[in-house]
């Protein structure tokens, strides 16, 4: 089977990039392209996976349009060349639109339902839609639901072990509660019209207060007072650093879900939802979502409470409970390229394989 993945944003590579190896490894012939996005194009390397660029990044709609027409056109030369079976990715138009053109299969993964400009231009024309059984939107026929989530594609305990040197290597203190704190930059296309903490200074004071030290995560600059909370953990390296904290708080949906899927309390501060997000609260109690205009002030109300009452709480419990209610995504990927579940079903998958297995 020939794959061709696009990537888009960093995370599409955590998400990728165990299907890629296993896929790989199996003899299946895997090409993988993107945006010049620099994260992304650095956490591909570190997992050792070629890539080829096809556009540039974009800051605008205006810039958005033009790149997506040369990424599109530079998608369909190479497929035109390589004749893949299926091409996959995280709300791509592109995939879906070169596959259409060329009589191939497009298998599309999503869970974020507030991206409508990009589910407009890609969930007509692609020929399968994956969302976890959580989304809040019925895509019609080509739907495939699963339970479970993006993120235990890489972080489910069959694939992700945390790494205590991490900690130690970032001179964090093992006994020091700590605090992830996660600001984003609100220029992603998925992001625009959203917001999320007013002040970031009150925020980390209010988290300092409590005795936790907060390391910050940021797409932006950090002001100058705040300089020296930003992480130095590597990119590749944050999930062991999210496994390790008592608590995450941030702007971030992927790593507000990512930290519950670790059993590590989230508190999420934005005003676009997701039902992923509304499940890993109301159904496992890992996450706490503060969307309202008072966002700023309730999120730090609830991380306090967290905070305090944090080892009275059986978090590991919770998340045992989850991982016996979801399957390893990277199985639902893997089942899907090759042609799995009908759409409108729910995704048959393979039993997850233990790691020694896959090495």
């Amino acid at each position: 089977m020939r794959v061709f993945v696009t990537i888009q944003h960093p995370a599409h590579v955590h998400f990728f990039r165990e299907a890629i190896g296993e896929l790989e490894a199996a003899g299946h012939d895997v090409s993988v392209f993107m945006r010049d996005v620099e994260l992304a194009a650095d956490l591909l390397e570190s997992y050792g996976i070629d890539y080829e660029v096809l556009a540039p990044a974009s800051d605008s709609l205006p810039s958005l349009a033009r790149s997506q027409l040369r990424y599109e056109l530079a998608l369909l030369r190479r497929a035109r060349r390589a004749d893949p079976d299926v091409l996959t990715a995280i709300g791509e138009p592109a995939v879906a639109h070169v596959a259409t053109l060329l009589s191939c299969r497009s298998v599309v993964f999503t869970d974020t339902e507030h991206a409508t400009l990009g589910n407009r231009l890609t969930f007509p024309f692609a020929d399968r839609v994956c969302t976890p059984e959580v989304y809040m939107d019925d895509l019609g026929d080509k739907q495939v639901t699963y339970p479970g989530f993006h993120e235990l594609a890489y972080l489910h305990p069959d694939r992700f072990e945390p790494d205590p040197s991490v900690v130690a290597d970032a001179g964090i203190d093992p006994d020091q509660r700590l605090v992830v704190l996660r600001l984003v930059a609100w220029e992603a296309l998925h992001d625009v019209g959203g917001g999320g903490f007013a002040d970031a200074r009150a925020v980390v004071d209010e988290l300092e207060r409590h005795g936790a030290r907060v390391v910050i995560t940021a797409e932006a600059d950090l002001p100058p007072d705040l300089a020296d909370r930003r992480a130095t953990v590597p990119p590749e390296d944050m999930h062991h650093l999210l496994a390790h904290a008592d608590l995450f708080v941030g702007e971030s949906a992927t790593m507000a879900a990512e930290s519950a899927v670790l059993g590590t309390p989230a508190v999420y501060a934005s005003t676009l939802e997701l039902g992923y997000l509304r499940a890993l609260e109301s159904e496992y109690g890992l996450v706490v979502n503060t969307t309202g205009e008072d966002r700023q002030a309730e999120a730090l109300r609830r991380a306090s409470s967290i905070l305090a009452d944090h080892d009275e709480v059986d978090w590991a419990g919770r998340r045992e409970r989850l991982l016996d209610d979801c399957v390893d995504t990277t199985d639902v990927i893997r089942s899907q390229l090759a042609g799995g579940a009908a759409p409108r079903q729910s995704a048959e998958v393979d039993a997850p394989r233990p790691v020694a297995e896959r090495q």
